[in-house]
């Protein structure tokens, strides 16, 4: 049986040498954006990763590695394709501009410490449901049971959830007509940030499925809550809040009747 510890660390080297490759290419390009399309795709080189390190594969181990697949794939040519159509991403700008003109670093510097090297990590331990269960899961050791099948469940709505609702900011955006306009219909109705939501979701549910393991299940929770933190308290919503409120002046009556996260009845 593979050991835990030699798994994560070769998975560990893999993703920091993909890091400064494309750090390298970030540096050729002077372009950091399309960091937030690998951070889906990373997950998915660990989960594969840790697939191919295992002896046999079984059930468990093919249902975390084929949902976590359908995630990272989805989401990541997603995010590459609004990039290459959109651009530098000015939240990417600011960071590098502020950092730069404080810190007195070079724009590679800067786009090492303050980007890639900062990613790395919280990648890696966001995907520790999917590295955790299916190293616990090597050889089919367990069955399939009802906290599983509700973690598929959850996964896939989350999924799902996401796919939806960048579909329909996308159609709302390619609009001439709604530069400037905040979208309230459809999931944006329910919950002012449905792809933050259904990303929550993916992980949790890959989370239930890996939990069925035992104790190595159990402490990867630690990536869907670190996740959940992010998206809700820290790089997530509240930066991204405090850009659409300066920029859209409907945003503001927008927050006072759509809830932050879950998806919940508009408020009168």
């Amino acid at each position: 049986m593979t050991d835990i510890l030699s798994l994560l660390a070769l998975n560990l080297v893999i993703l920091f040498a993909a890091i400064l490759l494309l750090w390298a290419y970030a540096v050729r390009i002077r372009d950091v954006s399309f960091i937030d399309a690998f951070w889906a795709f990373g997950m998915v080189i660990l989960a594969w990763s840790s697939w191919f390190q295992i002896d046999g594969d079984g059930r468990r181990a093919d249902v975390l590695l084929g949902l976590t697949t359908l995630w990272g794939m989805r989401l990541a040519v997603h995010l590459v394709t609004r990039w290459r159509r959109e651009g530098e991403d000015p939240r990417y700008k600011k960071i590098m501009g502020h950092a730069m003109e404080t810190k007195g670093w070079s724009w590679a510097k800067t786009a090492l410490l303050m980007v890639f090297l900062t990613q790395a990590p919280l990648l890696f331990i966001t995907a520790l449901p999917a590295q955790m269960g299916i190293w616990a899961s090597e050889g089919g050791r367990t069955v399939m049971g009802p906290i599983a099948w509700l973690g598929i469940a959850i996964a896939l709505i989350g999924i799902l959830f996401e796919t939806i609702g960048d579909a329909q900011l996308k159609a709302f955006r390619s609009n001439p007509a709604n530069k400037g306009k905040v979208l309230d219909t459809g999931l944006w109705r329910f919950t002012r940030h449905p792809n933050y939501f259904g990303d929550a979701c993916t992980w949790w549910g890959i989370w239930l499925v890996a939990a069925e393991t035992g104790p190595a299940g159990w402490v990867s929770v630690i990536g869907p809550i670190f996740l959940t933190f992010t998206l809700t308290k820290w790089s997530g919503k509240p930066l991204l809040e405090r850009s659409l409120k300066k920029n859209r002046p409907d945003y503001a009556a927008y927050i006072e009747r759509t809830s932050g996260f879950f998806p919940l009845p508009p408020k009168k």
